[in-house]
């Protein structure tokens, strides 16, 4: 088995990020006790985020009981539920300022629901903070179980993000413990459910997919009922990580945002440093303003 050597592959010019200061932010988190998917995910973008008060929070711990291979957030047993956890968040958020929260979790599928009952009392805490904040619900495939969904879309957010993150093929490689078609699902019954909900999806690219691979992933969220896209350039977070395959040159990924807009998804970001939870405020400006 060829040795995982971190970094192997330089990162291109275009892809360079410039660290920012982000004390302020990260002082809050931490008074307030509260996770974020910036951190334990190790995003690129995070100081940028932090410095504009960007947030998205990781509630139901921070231990995952999946493994994915491109994903740094810590694979191990998860401690019980924190029941103040939806308040913590609520008063970051309210302290931060915030004006659009995106609530994402780990993957917990030791619980029945999947944890989308903290979801749901997540949305409604930060809610009665600040009734005109927007809200955007990232949470995992819940294996599928339609009434954990339900549960989360009850509360209604304002948006419904769940990631399919990369090409089926890859799915062994990359999310073995996940499904494609059950995640395709998931998106699409959450349309159908609340066809007034936006809804998104995002995947990563440079994993050994190739263009007519995207493209049908693409084609797939939009025949879902997908509102949102986003497109972004997977980088190795660990040494323990599975290995970047290719690089993809910014004019790829605005090649697949205008093909994104042709089929009809009302907002694409594609850009080798775009992320799932990266502007979403912006982004649903956008198809607010567009109305």
């Amino acid at each position: 088995m060829r040795k995982n050597h971190f970094n192997s592959m330089r990162h291109p010019e275009w892809i360079k990020v410039k660290s920012t200061g982000a004390h302020e932010t990260k002082k809050v988190l931490r008074r307030h006790k509260v996770s974020t998917v910036c951190e334990e995910a190790r995003c690129p973008n995070q100081g940028k985020c932090f410095s504009k008060s960007t947030v998205t929070f990781m509630i139901l711990g921070d231990r995952c009981t999946r493994n994915c291979s491109f994903c740094a957030v810590e694979s191990s047993r998860p401690l019980p539920l924190d029941p103040d956890e939806p308040e913590r968040v609520a008063e970051a958020a309210s302290a931060l300022a915030l004006k659009f929260v995106v609530i994402t979790s780990v993957t917990r599928d030791d619980l029945p629901d999947g944890g989308a009952e903290q979801f749901a009392r997540t949305i409604c805490a930060v809610r009665n903070k600040n009734n005109t904040l927007k809200i955007e619900s990232l949470p995992p495939d819940f294996k599928g179980n339609i009434e954990a969904l339900k549960t989360v879309l009850n509360a209604r957010p304002d948006v419904f993000n769940h990631n399919v993150e990369t090409a089926p093929r890859l799915y062994p490689a990359v999310r073995p413990q996940a499904d494609y078609g059950t995640s395709v699902n998931i998106l699409k019954t959450a349309k159908k459910l609340y066809p007034d909900i936006k809804t998104k999806s995002g995947l990563m690219v440079g994993l050994g997919e190739n263009e007519a691979e995207v493209l049908s992933v693409m084609h797939d969220l939009r025949d879902a009922g997908c509102d949102f896209l986003t497109i972004g350039q997977y980088l190795q977070p660990r040494r323990s990580n599975i290995q970047v395959v290719e690089y993809l040159r910014p004019e790829t990924f605005e090649n697949y945002r205008i093909k994104g807009l042709k089929m009809g998804f009302s907002a694409v970001a594609s850009s080798p440093l775009t992320r799932s939870s990266m502007d979403a405020g912006a982004m649903f400006d956008t198809m607010k303003n567009a109305k």
